[in-house]
């Protein structure tokens, strides 16, 4: 428990102080408040993402999307940024900027949206593919899908942090695919970046344990 710390909403934003913050039953309806509206904003998108579709385009309506729903892109003003979220054509891992680049007929993109919601935090991202794509990276992009299940399976009590990123790491490395180890998920809540990290790569039974929540 020593990795762990319980909050109140109140206080759950203060600080990133590489404390894991146990919710309650309030954060966690807030954070599904806010995931809900993520996966609905990745949801619309679906028919916008089509070839010759500007990303700045599809920048615009998630920023519509988010400010209709009572909420802001946590991404628009962070540290610079100018964006509602950030789209990854093809090569790019993570973090792509929005811009007056067309997407093409076989590309694939990442699309990664962030609401703040009553001051809570989503954070998700959806791959898309354009048109008609290659086989090959459509078996990438379904590994990938395959590998973020395998891991969520192993999000549970008793499990550690390690287990989730071995779980993907060897799914990944089975199909003769490697796995970025420069990037990695993190908690969230009231704050965008908190603790834990979760590293795409790990070793059984290492890391902090996973606790439970009745309510969860």
């Amino acid at each position: 428990m020593d990795h762990y710390v319980e909050v109140t909403p109140a206080e759950a934003g203060l600080t990133r102080d590489g404390v894991i913050k146990l919710h309650g039953a309030e954060g966690f309806e807030g954070m599904r408040k806010a995931g809900r509206l993520a996966a609905e904003i990745l949801d619309a998108l679906v028919p916008h993402v089509v070839p010759g579709v500007t990303t700045e385009e599809l920048d615009d309506i998630v920023r519509q999307m988010t400010l209709r729903a009572g909420a802001v892109p946590a991404t628009l003003g962070y540290r610079g940024y100018t964006h509602s979220c950030c789209t990854s054509i093809n090569h790019v891992i993570c973090h792509g900027i929005p811009s007056d680049k067309r997407l093409k007929d076989g590309d694939i993109v990442n699309i990664d949206v962030t609401p703040m919601l009553d001051g809570w935090h989503g954070d998700t991202s959806r791959m898309f593919l354009v048109g008609d794509v290659p086989v090959k990276a459509k078996r990438l992009v379904d590994v990938t899908y395959e590998c973020l299940m395998l891991g969520i399976e192993q999000a549970k009590p008793g499990n550690h942090v390690g287990d989730i990123g071995y779980a993907i790491q060897t799914h990944a490395e089975k199909h003769r695919y490697g796995v970025v180890r420069d990037f990695c998920g993190h908690g969230l809540g009231q704050l965008f970046h908190d603790a834990p990290e979760i590293v795409h790569v790990g070793r059984p039974g290492t890391g902090p344990e996973q606790i439970g929540r009745a309510h969860v």
